[in-house]
């Protein structure tokens, strides 16, 4: 890719780190773990590597601007082993060093073209069935990854926002529920058709999510669907608000669900 320098390494390589940092004049952060059994396996990533590529920026001779893109589970840290972890992290990086003049974006769920989360509900929900948690009234923000990207480029180019923690979504007041996506996401993924929803008993949820859990300990794999997940997913409120990162550096959101829909899937939106 032109203009792009890649530095071998890892986050456990400080060298690497040193090398990657050095005359840099902003860092954007964004590995972080999605899937484990165990609070280390999160920790490990979300909250060491962290704080290891903040301390590498604080060793420069002039210390960059630092962007951290947490989550908004960090919200609500006692959920999850993931939450937990998201919130450890901001809080490791706010703490390095009084020289560090860092900034926290929590995204809520991202969506757009190569999403491995929910892109598979949005492929079900064009097949015309939408399998989801039963019996719950939870309201959502939803952000596109081209949103996050344009916000990332406008605190770039601020030089604003400094020792604040921003929430930040599509702009859709109060959020979204399942219902208000199903009827957007029918309009879209099937030019109006039905989206059948498929009711799943939380009940069923966790004896999965534990039953997954316990496997990927025997198997030796990251699960994504465990006990702290459910909790995640059925959490009553993701709801964002924008108001706090207008003010700070300017950016406003360009995607709605729909029109994120339609450009991840290739549809095109009647006029």
């Amino acid at each position: 890719m032109p203009g792009v320098e890649w530095i071998p390494g890892s986050l456990e390589d400080v060298a690497a780190l040193d090398a990657l940092l050095t005359g840099a004049h902003a860092v954007i952060h964004c590995a972080g773990s999605v899937r484990g059994a165990s609070q280390a396996d999160f920790d490990r990533v979300n909250v060491d590597g962290a704080r290891r590529v903040a301390q590498a920026a604080t060793r420069q001779v002039q210390v960059p601007r630092f962007l951290l893109l947490s989550s908004l589970a960090a919200r609500a840290p006692a959920l999850s082993h993931y939450a937990g972890s998201k919130w450890r992290g901001e809080n490791a990086v706010k703490v390095v060093s009084d020289t560090l003049r860092w900034t926290v974006l929590r995204p809520p769920a991202i969506f757009g073209p190569g999403d491995r989360e929910l892109r598979p509900l949005f492929q079900s929900i064009a097949n015309g069935f939408a399998p989801l948690p039963a019996g719950t009234g939870q309201r959502f923000s939803l952000i596109y990854v081209d949103d996050l990207a344009t916000a990332v480029l406008h605190w770039l180019t601020s030089d604003a926002g400094y020792a604040q923690t921003f929430e930040l979504d599509d702009g859709r007041l109060g959020g979204y529920d399942w219902g208000s996506v199903l009827d957007i996401a029918g309009r879209v993924l099937r030019d109006g058709g039905p989206v059948h929803r498929v009711p799943i008993p939380i009940p069923l949820l966790n004896f999965a999510a534990l039953a997954n859990l316990g496997a990927s300990r025997v198997l030796r794999y990251a699960p994504m669907l465990t006990p702290g997940k459910v909790k995640e997913l059925t959490h009553p409120d993701w709801v964002c608000d924008n108001d706090n990162i207008t003010r700070a550096i300017g950016w406003r959101p360009a995607f709605g669900l729909e029109r994120g829909l339609a450009v991840t899937f290739g549809k095109v939106l009647a006029a």
